[in-house]
């Protein structure tokens, strides 16, 4: 069905869920649920692929926008904020990869890109991560 939204997760001490179809209204729920789901189970990193991605519309910012909050702690924000003023934080714990065009785009124009980092592949995405 062309309005869904598919998840696949690869796990490891970084885990990756790439998404597959169409992030939007519908379907922003059910990728803020498996984000849940990943830091009850003790995930810290977190990783989104949206190579397959075909569309984000702004319920699916709002729910990229809310993970980012789940993994990302507010007291490391604020200090942050207070050390380095005017500069934007870009989380450690929250990452994007491998987005099309037409998505970068979207994310760029929105300011997402100011905070969640975002890299060409998965690979290069992973290598940023904390050790």
């Amino acid at each position: 069905m062309a309005d869904m939204l598919t998840i696949t997760k690869t796990p490891g001490r970084v885990v990756i869920l790439h998404l597959t179809g169409k992030l939007d209204g519908q379907t922003h729920d059910t990728l803020v649920e498996a984000a849940k789901l990943e830091l009850a189970a003790g995930t810290r990193f977190l990783l989104i692929d949206l190579q397959r991605l075909e569309m984000i519309t702004s319920a699916g910012l709002g729910a990229l926008n809310g993970i980012y909050r789940l993994f990302t702690p507010t007291e490391e924000i604020e200090a942050w904020k207070d050390g380095k003023r005017g500069e934007p934080y870009k989380s450690a714990y929250f990452k994007l990869a491998a987005a099309a065009p037409n998505i970068y785009y979207v994310l760029n124009i929105a300011g997402f890109l100011s905070n969640i980092p975002i890299y060409p592949n998965l690979e290069d995405a992973l290598k940023s991560f904390p050790a």
